[in-house]
């Protein structure tokens, strides 16, 4: 039987971290002085006036580099339980992470070939 009392924590710390950001934004509404004049309407740029347009295009290989550290970066998020409890899951979960691994080398590979790699 699916009791709910063994989840009343779990409620409890739901309902805390839910409340506490919401009393913080409404007592710093309460509190905070609303000054909307010149200075408080424009951009910050380290103290200095903002020159020219703010809209810069950024090239797309910025993105794609981000984009590929990103998936490296899960990646090893994902292998580093798998190999520190390695001798314990057997050869099944060895082919499974390979599986994995192969995957994304062949993205790698896919991502190398287009040029997604290459700062010039």
């Amino acid at each position: 039987m699916f009791l709910l009392y063994e989840y009343d924590i779990f409620w409890a710390f739901l309902i805390i971290s839910i409340f506490i950001p919401i009393l913080a934004f409404t007592i710093s509404g309460f509190l905070a002085p609303i000054n909307k004049g010149p200075e408080k309407l424009s951009s910050y740029e380290s103290g200095i006036e903002p020159m020219g347009d703010a809209w810069l295009q950024f090239q797309i290989r910025y993105y794609m580099f981000a984009l590929v550290f990103v998936v490296f970066d899960v990646e090893t998020v994902f292998l580093y339980p798998w190999a520190m409890s390695f001798d314990v899951l057997g050869i099944s979960v060895f082919v499974e992470a390979l599986i994995f691994v192969l995957i994304l080398i062949v993205g790698l590979v896919y991502a190398w070939r287009k040029g997604a790699l290459e700062w010039s």
